[in-house]
């Protein structure tokens, strides 16, 4: 059986950083995107989706169903600031009032499905916690997703909303084309700088 040999570049890539949540939507509102459902996200999921539209914007036969694109995030700390908010919620048995709309954001794997809805993409989809950015784990997940034979492009993220973390790297990892290579040391430098 042949080795497949796969040359994965960069296409795109967006970093994003934000002091608080509302700067994320003064920042959402600059951009013009007429996307109600924004505003119902939790704070991981907005962080997101703003990355993702701004890197697709110009990206051709967007909105076409896409079965090729999968997407790949990590994070440190999961929806730990979702899941904060909603221990809030039933906290105190005298004051007891679960939050469904919180309760729907208590998985870090919805910004994933947030992004696919709105691109219609139907790859596969991942959500890895790591104990912090770890760009050799990066490099060897996306490179894995490609041998699936369906795959030809992954938009991958860090994406951490936590404290005082709130900010975003991602990439858009082409095997036909881009200009930077897929590498530990290039993913790394865009993100430390």
């Amino acid at each position: 059986m042949a080795v497949k040999i796969i040359t994965m570049k960069i296409k795109n890539q967006i970093k994003l950083s934000f002091k608080n949540s509302s700067e994320i939507s003064e920042f959402y509102r600059s951009l013009q995107i007429n996307y109600p459902k924004f505003f119902k996200m939790d704070g991981l999921s907005k962080l997101g989706f703003l990355a993702s539209e701004l890197m697709l914007k110009d990206e051709e036969n967007r909105f076409i169903p896409r079965e090729d694109v999968a997407l790949v995030c990590f994070n440190r700390s999961s929806s730990l600031d979702t899941d904060a908010q909603y221990q809030a919620t039933i906290q105190e048995k005298e004051d007891y009032f679960p939050s469904p709309s919180l309760f729907v954001y208590t998985l870090p794997n919805i910004v994933l499905g947030e992004i696919a809805i709105r691109n219609m993409f139907h790859g596969e989809s991942f959500f890895y916690i790591c104990k912090n950015f770890d760009a050799r784990q990066i490099v060897e997940t996306v490179t894995n997703t490609f041998y699936d034979n369906t795959t030809t492009a992954v938009l991958a993220a860090w994406i951490e909303y936590f404290e005082d973390k709130k900010e975003v790297l991602m990439m858009w990892i082409d095997s036909e084309k881009g200009d930077i290579d897929f590498t530990v040391e290039k993913v790394n430098k865009l993100y430390y700088g």
